[in-house]
């Protein structure tokens, strides 16, 4: 008896676990705001199992580099700047998980799930790369603007970081006493002052990760924009930054004037410097760019310069340590020669020889989606049902075990999708059923095993004992053959054929747990309530 706790014990931690995966939480999307046009956050309560373009519905786009002016010397490292690109942009659409995957050598694939405006997709997506080199703020004009700013927040009677007015300013409006909010609360610490973290340099500020948003809404109102010094601009960072325990979002103040832009670029490259053994990105200008570079760098040594891509940060800004004319290099210190490839990608991405060019587009509803959901549904549910029937029917009691192992079979699988966030898709709806049927399939072959175990004359005990010992080497070596080829439909598929793949490995894992593991945990169950039993109905 304690052999067969043990058991439940394992399988009762299995299906607690899975259910708390199974739980619907709060998740944050990026959606745009009707009102004012920028992005802003929005909490809703979803299911963890994530929804493919299939499934959910949204825009399909292939696209490839324009060469109908002439052709693209490079085209694979076009496409490869164009992908660098488009992830830069992707947090517009507010989708959960896009996909952006470069397929061949010339084409980019776009899968935006829940996007349901093409003509924005395809504008946003298609626009060309604009890419700048700024000057911090190296008087720290900004972090001296502060007060002010902080002072206009609390005459707007906004005396919280969620950028919300005050119970009483949102009751009476704009009173007086909201008015003299300065005197009153002079000494308090400012609501913008107080989210924001001087970082190492000049002009930059660190903002707790979850916090970036509403320190976003904030600087962009327009009496908080009114107290901006004159020639200054903030551009955000193009990442998140882990900082010990917490991840922070920069925020940098630059000079709003370029000092130039993406379109003096010629090429960009990353090495490693044979002395220092330091990771460093060589550049090359155009004549006249490099000229206009030189008298600029001359006047900056010393400062930070902020390389600036569709209005984001890319990494910390380098310092200029001496005129850089046309050929010039970007020390980036003991950082991986890894960050020094992105970094020049990026510069070549802000010189994109050619625009995108849309090869096919598909628009799926989410009508159509829903539909494929409750197709998938219905036949997930005739396929359990039949089998239920042809097992119960064909092995009776046997079979009513492995019918009820089947059930957290279902709980197993769909738990490993959303533990591991994989997302579901019409073809992973496929691979699930198809792995359902797997299961039955181990089950029968254990039970064909029992039959012969007792035509040879062993006891009911020793028949089942060996049942499942016989089969395992056949359940484990079909079982692992068939990860194998899932595993290589995953390396070298794309987004459906990768969900197939993906919902199959986890369905058979699943379905060896409950084959090998849950029914003969019920079956130990059975013969310890029946020790009388000499058969079993099999």
């Amino acid at each position: 008896m304690g052999k067969i706790k043990t058991r439940l014990w394992v399988i009762g931690a299995l299906v607690v676990l899975s259910i708390i995966s199974l739980v619907p939480r709060n998740v944050t999307m990026r959606v745009p705001d009707r009102s004012s046009g920028r992005m802003k956050d929005t909490t809703v309560r979803r299911v963890p199992i994530r929804l493919g373009l299939d499934l959910q519905g949204g825009i399909h786009l292939a696209l490839e580099v324009d060469q109908s002016k002439g052709p693209v010397p490079d085209c694979a490292d076009a496409i490869q700047r164009a992908e660098k690109v488009v992830r830069t942009r992707i947090d517009e659409f507010g989708t959960t998980e896009p996909v952006v995957q470069i397929q061949g050598r010339c084409r980019l694939i776009v899968e935006l799930a829940g996007e349901k405006d093409p003509a924005r997709a395809k504008g946003v997506i298609q626009r060309t790369a604009f890419l700048e080199f700024r000057i911090t703020d190296m008087k720290n004009t900004f972090r001296d603007a502060l007060p002010a700013m902080d002072a206009a927040l609390r005459r707007a009677g906004i005396k919280s970081p969620t950028g919300a007015p005050s119970a009483g300013s949102q009751l009476f409006g704009d009173t007086s006493k909201a008015k003299n909010a300065d005197s009153v609360d002079a000494n308090a610490p400012g609501v913008l002052s107080s989210l924001l973290f001087q970082g190492q340099l000049p002009g930059e500020f660190l903002v707790p990760e979850e916090q970036w948003p509403q320190v976003d809404s904030l600087v962009n109102r327009p009496d908080v924009r009114a107290q901006m010094p004159r020639g200054i601009e903030l551009r955000w960072g193009a990442a998140s930054e882990s900082r010990g325990a917490r991840a922070f979002r920069a925020l940098y103040a630059v000079d709003s004037r370029p000092i130039i832009t993406g379109e003096e670029l010629v090429k960009a490259n990353a090495r490693r410097d044979q002395v220092t053994n330091q990771s460093i990105v060589t550049f090359q200008l155009s004549r006249r760019g490099g000229r206009k570079f030189g008298q600029e760098t001359a006047r900056h040594i010393g400062d930070y310069m902020a390389i600036i891509l569709d209005g984001r940060v890319q990494g910390q800004p380098p310092v200029i340590r001496s005129q850089i004319n046309a050929n010039g290099q970007i020390e980036l210190g003991t950082k991986p020669l890894q960050e020094a490839s992105d970094l020049a990608l990026v510069l070549r991405a802000g010189a994109l020889p050619a625009p995108l060019t849309i090869v096919d587009e598909r628009a799926i509803s989410a009508t159509l989606g829903s539909d494929s959901i409750h197709d998938g549904i219905i036949a997930g549910i005739v396929g359990v049902l039949l089998v239920i029937v042809i097992m119960i029917g064909y092995y009776r009691m046997s079979g009513a075990l492995a019918v009820a192992a089947l059930t957290l079979y279902c709980l197993f699988t769909l738990a490993g999708l959303a533990a591991f966030g994989f997302t579901l898709t019409l073809p992973g709806l496929a691979g699930f059923v198809l792995s359902i049927g797997i299961a039955v399939d181990a089950n029968v072959l254990i039970f064909e095993r029992i039959r012969e175990e007792l035509v040879h004359g062993k006891s009911l005990r020793l028949a089942v004992e060996d049942g499942f010992l016989h089969a395992m080497n056949a359940i484990i070596d079909s079982n692992v053959s068939t990860i194998l080829t899932a595993l290589i439909l995953y390396a070298v598929g794309t987004g459906p054929v990768q969900g197939f793949a993906i919902t199959l490995i986890i369905g058979i894992v699943a379905s060896m747990i409950s084959a090998i593991f849950v029914v003969k945990t019920l079956f130990l169950m059975w013969l310890h309530r029946r020790p009388d039993m000499v058969t079993l109905s099999i």
